[in-house]
């Protein structure tokens, strides 16, 4: 085995592996995901623009891409870190491979990591910055050029659709507005599975335009980076709530709690992956949910702004979820629309339409 490729993380660590995929080199934050499946999702998600996403599943790639499973037009993760990587699918749904998605897309990736030694290091340390390149550069170099390079600001802009656009259903009974900072396809079929028509619009659409669309309520996507990076979506949703019923999910979640006044801070390592335990307070139901976040709410700056706990993780304790029953809002830190799964937490979308119907 000869490695031709290495990861060099700000602290002047290395972890080398053999490359797969695209060339070339690139700056990235670098993650860990303890999904067992879903890679495909992962790799399409624009959530993880900017990011270097870790499997910690040791094989990636043994059941290929189907061209119905993709969550977006674009690739999400910067570049994609692996133990083992499998070129070979056996799926009859399978159109290519793991390293042929990467090559298109101009996504480079590394396999033979010791992924194990990687993500403790990501959970005992924090997430750290590091640059994926070829085996030849000096730590120093690798050093020197995650230093020089700057930490880029405008990842909803770049995520975000250019102009509205349309998701029909039959028989609909509700009007959506969906604010995409970088949203899931899946969540637009979810929609359109409870009876919603959808207009998607942009993440910096101003408040009149959104309701001069008359939506029977309004959804706040998920999305990449830090929400304090997106201002003008916090002004937007100051401006119409209390006008719609609101509905938010993971960057959504932490965009609603800005415009009541809350902060946001970020995360150690984040919570990524298809297995944390989240209580919902109201019914003492416990959810195995979906996350994908470096952000979360600081719940000590909840108090006085209107908004109430309404979920919380059961393995730091951390904000899950708030709601203003007055105002018709809510919004979850995990995404309930199940792609690949788990599906605990699809009731939530019957919650917004009971809203919309109540409204």
């Amino acid at each position: 085995m000869k490695y031709d490729r290495k990861l060099i993380l700000e602290d002047g660590s290395v972890y080398p592996g053999i490359g797969f995929g695209a060339g070339g080199t690139v700056v990235c934050e670098v993650v860990f995901n303890t999904s067992q499946v879903g890679y495909q999702e992962i790799l399409s998600d624009p959530s993880y623009t900017d990011q270097a996403v870790v499997m910690t599943y040791p094989l990636i790639g043994n059941y290929g891409l189907a061209d119905d499973d993709y969550e977006s037009k674009m690739t999400g993760p910067a570049a994609l870190i692996v133990r083992d990587i499998n070129e070979t699918p056996s799926n009859f749904r399978s159109t290519r491979s793991v390293p042929e998605f990467l090559m298109d897309t101009g996504t480079p990736g590394i396999s033979g990591v010791d992924t194990r030694k990687l993500t403790r290091s990501i959970r005992d340390f924090g997430t750290r910055r590091a640059v994926l390149t070829d085996s030849d550069m000096s730590v120093e170099e690798g050093m020197r050029l995650i230093g020089e390079t700057p930490v880029r600001r405008d990842a909803v802009s770049r995520c975000s659709c250019r102009k509205k656009w349309y998701s029909r259903t039959s028989n609909p009974r509700f009007h959506v507005v969906a604010i995409d900072c970088g949203m899931k396809t899946n969540i637009v079929r979810m929609m359109n599975k409870f009876k919603c028509n959808v207009t998607v619009v942009p993440y910096n659409t101003g408040s009149e335009e959104i309701l001069s669309l008359l939506p029977d309520g309004v959804f706040i996507s998920n999305g990449p980076g830090d929400p304090m990076d997106v201002p003008e979506v916090v002004r937007t949703l100051r401006e119409i709530r209390g006008h719609v019923p609101l509905f938010g999910i993971c960057l959504g979640h932490q965009l609603i709690s800005l415009s009541y006044g809350a902060k946001t801070y970020k995360l150690k390592f984040g919570h990524r992956g298809g297995n944390h335990p989240v209580k919902d307070i109201r019914t003492g139901k416990i959810e195995i949910t979906s996350q994908n976040h470096s952000y979360a709410v600081d719940e000590a700056s909840l108090a006085g702004t209107g908004l109430t706990v309404s979920h919380i993780n059961l393995l730091d304790g951390t904000v899950e979820g708030v709601c203003c029953e007055e105002d018709k809002v809510f919004s979850v830190q995990y995404h309930p629309e199940s792609a690949p799964g788990p599906q605990d937490s699809t009731y939530l979308f019957s919650r917004f339409t009971q809203m919309m119907k109540e409204d």
